[in-house]
């Protein structure tokens, strides 16, 4: 009963913020003041807080603009744990403007949506992050294109990491930095998790999102481990597709340290080679 409690009282406390910072929010994007990107963040640490999830952060994301962070996904939660940690925007599926709440959240928080199933649309899409990265925001893809159940790190796909190259061209600028960055939950009520249990915050498949928040709340605390990569400059000459695997060996290298609680093998992650030594000659 104690859990219950706890959860319940949880979700009082963060609904009753909400009802402060969400009519905040929708003024302040409106007429676009400076508050509409650090309230996120507020917000996120408070539902972090709320659901009993503490963060430990190895690196920091980097100061140097435009910015796309690039990450693994394997739960809801990544959301405000990365959100927690600096203004940004994330690129979703178009059905999560359709969800009740999360959607109108993920709106207020600008994110840009892509029709994964129309591949016609990737090139709009990319666009968007183009012209959204010129502006100085901070810009985090999940190029893996769906959550995985937090045990491993499942390939990632270039096509919206080339955003990163239209932003050159549309904003003038010489170069984009890339940042690779590792989500991973590690330990549950103070003990290692192990692979049977991450799937109590990992959210995969056919899962429906209200009985896996609530149990999130009911499990009690969990440690969640963030790691940065350091940022890649990116110029006209680099190659989308070596840079995808660069910084998809980065995060998995990073998760998978994470996971077993050690640190990064010896020798660290993959150099962030400089942008001419990362291009494939043609």
């Amino acid at each position: 009963m104690i859990p219950k409690l706890r959860a319940y009282f949880a979700l009082a406390w963060l609904a009753a913020i909400t009802v402060v910072a969400l009519p905040l929010q929708i003024i302040a994007v409106k007429f676009g003041w400076g508050i509409a990107k650090s309230l996120p963040v507020w917000w996120h640490g408070k539902a972090l807080r709320a659901a009993g999830l503490a963060v430990r952060v190895t690196g920091a994301p980097a100061r140097e603009r435009p910015l796309m962070i690039v990450a693994n996904h394997a739960s809801w939660a990544d959301i405000s744990v990365i959100a927690s940690l600096m203004p940004c925007s994330f690129v979703a599926k178009s059905e999560v403007a359709t969800w009740p709440l999360f959607g109108l959240f993920a709106k207020l928080q600008r994110c840009i949506f892509v029709e994964r199933a129309r591949r016609s649309k990737t090139a709009e899409t990319a666009a968007e992050m183009a012209d959204r990265l010129s502006d100085g925001d901070a810009i985090v893809l999940f190029p893996e294109g769906t959550s995985s159940d937090g045990n491993r790190v499942l390939p990632f796909r270039s096509a919206l990491i080339g955003a990163a190259h239209a932003a050159i061209s549309r904003g003038g600028h010489e170069r984009v930095h890339v940042q690779a960055m590792s989500v991973a939950y590690t330990r549950l009520g103070g003990l290692p998790m192990s692979r049977s249990e991450r799937p109590l915050v990992s959210w995969f498949g056919d899962m429906e999102l209200p009985g896996h928040l609530w149990g999130v709340f009911l499990k009690g605390p969990i440690d969640v481990e963030v790691r940065f990569g350091e940022p890649i400059p990116v110029d006209g000459t680099t190659d989308r597709k070596v840079l995808t695997q660069t910084l998809e060996l980065q995060v998995r290298a990073m998760t998978m340290a994470a996971l077993h609680g050690r640190p990064l093998p010896h020798g660290g992650l993959p150099a962030p080679a400089e942008p001419r030594a990362l291009a494939i000659v043609r």
